[in-house]
């Protein structure tokens, strides 16, 4: 099982950045699939939730109305688009899958925004 994320970058606030999640190694359709991240000294934080339908979405407050999470199940592709970004989004974003039992995460990718 295996787990790429990229997409990140570099923005200045107000812009946005769509990040990629590539999955192997298990049936990607059946799977709920996550985007969490993690700022330096802050506890890992998730950000988006999404059924292997594309249904059973979920946002923390913090991020609802500005990140939408879509999937590609015919290219084992998960996506987490980020609107209006803020300096409080920067943090290491990472993508994450339960199969059977173990949570599988990428190497994550560095989202920072500032002016």
């Amino acid at each position: 099982v295996q787990v790429v994320e990229s997409g990140g970058g570099l923005m200045q606030p107000g812009g946005s950045l769509r990040l990629s999640c590539v999955a192997s190694g298990f049936t990607f359709r059946l799977y709920y699939m996550t985007w969490y991240r993690q700022a330096p000294g802050k506890p890992r934080e998730l950000v988006a939730g999404i059924g292997g339908d594309g249904g059973g979405t979920v946002y923390p407050d913090s991020v609802k109305g500005r990140f939408a999470v879509s999937r590609d199940n015919a290219k084992n592709t998960v996506y987490l688009q980020m609107n209006n970004l803020t300096p409080d989004d920067t943090a290491v974003y990472s993508c994450n899958v339960n199969f059977q039992g173990i949570n599988y995460w990428g190497q994550g990718t560095q989202v920072t925004v500032s002016s």
